[in-house]
């Protein structure tokens, strides 16, 4: 086989590739209206329970429980947490779920973090900020990891499991929040995600 049959043949496949992705993580698009009417639940535990995930201990601080829409979504394989947390989703809820608020505002992660932008509030700032979080999820096992990777943005989803935080034994550690209040640094939930299902 020639060199460049070779590179040809290469570039097809990445083409092809590229085409599946694109294909399988396309973001699904809504009529006006709230797909995601309520907020999260949450209950704190009075007695948290350690887990082990290879050399990181998570500790469990609260059970939750979400219905939100898919804003973003960004995955991590070369940081700290990628091994634990592989996925992050920016979720929204409550009037953030809606299509007719979300085309005002621009929407991307980086870094582990979410970011919003408008040129005017479609609603009040402090409603986005209560009513949208990134999220970092540890799947519980290889089938939630196998769902997760087939969450597109737009989807609805339904996630439950429990708000952790995690601990190394060479002193690296990550917390999760345990508010919907809180933004900027240390805003972000980390979640042990039991279970999770998708609507379009």
């Amino acid at each position: 086989m020639s060199t460049r049959r070779f590179w040809q043949i290469v570039l097809a496949l990445a083409l092809l590739w590229g085409a599946t992705h694109w294909w399988h993580t396309r973001t699904l698009h809504h009529a006006p209206g709230v797909l995601a009417a309520e907020a999260p639940e949450q209950v704190d535990l009075d007695r948290p329970v350690q887990l082990q995930r290879g050399t990181v201990t998570l500790t469990t601080r609260a059970h939750f429980e979400i219905t939100a829409r898919v804003l973003s979504r960004e995955d991590y394989r070369f940081d700290d947490g990628a091994d634990l947390a592989p996925t992050d989703l920016a979720l929204g809820w409550g009037r953030m779920s809606d299509s007719a608020v979300l085309e005002h505002i621009r929407i991307s992660q980086s870094g582990r973090f979410y970011y919003w932008q408008v040129s005017e509030f479609p609603i009040p700032r402090r409603e986005i900020e209560m009513s949208s979080a990134n999220m970092h999820l540890i799947p519980a096992d290889a089938g939630v990891r196998a769902l997760l990777a087939r969450v597109r943005p737009g989807q609805v989803v339904h996630m439950e499991g429990f708000l952790v935080d995690a601990r190394r034994g060479d002193g690296w550690s990550w917390r999760s929040s345990l508010t919907r209040n809180d933004t900027g640094n240390g805003a972000c939930e980390l979640v042990f995600v039991e279970s999770i299902d998708t609507a379009p």
